[in-house]
């Protein structure tokens, strides 16, 4: 009975984790910079395809391939649709390439067909081709199959086409609101350091608490934490792409230099929080490790961690002196905590795991120093 009445709840809770997954997906598709592109992409695929007409020879009768390549050059910056339309060129001229060999040495047969196709592939491993190394057996087999006895007419049509749709496409990237992802690489970096903070704090609670903690959320961010530092290296380097070749960073000066000192700091600060992490929550929860906190360094440890946690907050608000405060009250706990635990005996058959944290303490604070 009680295993009947289970199987709708469970069912439910399947369907409402489904539901919460694609409504996340949905928003993610219909975001303000899709749609952006989206409207970008329509708009470079129509005007390829009214000036596909336009090109010169046999190339007009194959315009269906213009807005194929602005769609290929349609990229989340502009930097990124140069390299992402050249390459795609270039895999098309490699591949074209290929199929006139094969056409001019030997008639297309399942045989010959395959070992180009091989061929291609391999090509497809060159230095510098990038993206266009899918497009060279492509490219190849459409000259073959579509191409067929007219195949010079079909692959200079080919070709044209499809460099005046990248063109099309970059065009339109570079002209139509240019994405710059300056804001939302800042937003991760000050989103990281209220994480790290926050976990810093509330490891400082816990060590107040009655052990084991009522509160042991914070025992299980270590890999969240690991993940928001890569997410933020992504934004951070996505942010510096934007800029490239983009006009509009001119009206929107900021120092990404500065940016990537700052990641790389809070990486660190990262690495030495999740070591931290791991030892407090197997001294807690694990029972016959060889390392302990000792019932008296509770405190100071803990005064030392919400210090240095409160000193990450205190970079959110920009106020360069209390940044200053921060840093020297955290930089007296630590040093409280070191004086309270020199010396110290540990006791038979263990480690005193305070002296691990509070080296781990002290690296966040030679990472964290605010400059002279």
């Amino acid at each position: 009975m009680g295993d009947s009445e289970a199987r709708p709840a469970v069912r439910w809770a399947k369907g409402t984790h489904v539901l919460k997954r694609a409504t996340a997906g949905l928003s993610a598709a219909f975001a303000a910079q899709r749609l952006q592109l989206a409207a970008k992409a329509a708009v470079a695929a129509g005007v390829a395809f009214m000036i596909a007409p336009l090109m010169p020879g046999a190339a007009a009768h194959y315009a269906y391939y213009a807005p194929l390549g602005a769609l290929v050059a349609m990229y989340h910056n502009v930097a990124g649709s140069v390299r992402q339309g050249l390459q795609a060129l270039a895999g098309l001229a490699v591949g074209i390439g290929l199929a006139v060999l094969l056409v001019n040495i030997a008639d297309p047969s399942p045989l010959t067909v395959a070992v180009f196709m091989g061929i291609g592939v391999l090509l497809g491993g060159l230095p510098g081709i990038g993206s266009g190394s899918d497009w060279i057996p492509t490219a190849a087999l459409l000259v073959l199959l579509v191409g067929g006895s007219n195949a010079d007419d079909f692959s200079f049509g080919y070709l044209v086409q499809m460099g005046a749709g990248v063109a099309v496409g970059i065009a339109v990237n570079f002209l139509l609101f240019p994405p710059l992802h300056l804001n939302a690489a800042a937003a991760s970096l000050d989103d990281l350091r209220r994480a790290l903070g926050k976990q810093l704090t509330d490891m400082g609670t816990a060590l107040k608490e009655e052990w084991p903690p009522e509160h042991e959320e914070w025992s299980r961010r270590s890999d969240e934490l690991s993940s928001a530092a890569r997410s933020v290296r992504h934004l951070v380097k996505e942010a510096d792409a934007s800029r490239r070749a983009n006009p509009r960073r001119r009206f929107h000066p900021r120092d990404l230099d500065h940016d990537y000192r700052n990641l790389r700091e809070l990486e660190r600060v990262t690495f030495h929080i999740q070591d931290m992490t791991d030892i407090l929550s197997d001294v807690i929860w694990v029972s016959g490790v060889p390392y302990a906190v000792p019932v008296q360094d509770s405190g100071p440890l803990a005064d030392a961690m919400t210090a240095t946690g409160e000193l990450l907050h205190s970079y959110l608000d920009g106020d360069e002196q209390m940044q200053r405060q921060r840093y020297d009250a955290a930089q007296a706990a630590v040093e409280a905590c070191l004086a309270a635990t020199a010396g110290r005996q540990a006791v038979q058959g263990t480690v005193p795991a305070s002296e691990s944290i509070l080296l781990s303490l002290h690296r966040i604070l030679r990472a964290l120093r605010p400059a002279s």
